[in-house]
């Protein structure tokens, strides 16, 4: 069964965009969306633009709404996919993971920092530390929480940012539909593109997973966490 990105499972705000970053967040939980909403609305030159509880519309917010800082739950995201496409796409946009407790390691310290997040910090923290993340990691850029820098002991997050060779949205959509079943002609079809762009795709995805072919990058695609079920994880 294929992903549907439905607008109406977003919850973008109705305001205008005013001075300073705009901010999104990726959480499951809507009391923690509306709170997080709440105080950012009353922080000066800071501006809420909208929420989403579900990963598969993550993107399609990152689109309409083109936040500065995007905050994604580390559940929702934890092997950094999320984080590795948009940032890949969008080098502007700081994305702060929030950590939940079982994510509180230095394997997933390391692989969300080298996924492209620029800010780590603990879901379950105070709203003050939330929030110092968004303006330490929106000016700073990085931002670990002092109870999560030691997970991160010996490595650089700017050296570690981008070592993951991220595929686009459009090589995320070819792969989805390989792992149908779907040879290239069918995925033209799919996609309304020829199928020379199709093979350009193709080519790329093997580059970037390393896969000797088609099947083989499937394969890694299930095992790395990239597919899962049948259905694309963005």
């Amino acid at each position: 069964m294929r992903t549907v990105l439905n607008a109406r499972q977003l919850t973008p705000s109705a305001e205008r965009r005013g001075p300073g970053p705009g901010i999104a967040l990726v959480d499951p939980l809507p009391l923690f969306r509306e709170g997080l909403a709440a105080v950012v609305r009353r922080t000066p030159a800071m501006h809420w633009l909208g929420a989403t509880g579900h990963l598969t519309t993550a993107v399609r917010m990152h689109e309409r709404l083109r936040p500065d800082v995007l905050l994604v739950d580390s559940m929702l995201d934890p092997h950094g996919h999320l984080a590795t496409l948009l940032t890949g796409n969008d080098s502007s946009l700081v994305v702060i993971s929030l950590v939940r407790e079982p994510h509180r390691n230095a394997k997933f310290v390391r692989a969300t920092l080298s996924a492209g997040a620029r800010g780590l910090v603990p879901r379950s923290g105070e709203i003050g530390e939330v929030m110092q993340a968004i303006t330490r990691a929106h000016l700073d850029r990085p931002y670990l929480d002092p109870t999560l820098a030691p997970f991160a002991t010996g490595i650089t997050p700017t050296a570690e940012a981008g070592t993951r060779r991220s595929l686009s949205r459009r090589e995320y959509e070819v792969l989805h539909l390989i792992a149908d079943g779907l040879e290239n002609q069918a995925v033209a079809s799919e996609l309304y593109v020829s199928v020379e762009t199709v093979r350009t795709h193709v080519k790329n995805i093997l580059r970037k997973l390393r896969a000797r072919d088609r099947t083989h990058a499937v394969s890694l695609a299930y095992q790395s966490g990239l597919l899962s079920g049948g259905v694309l994880q963005i």
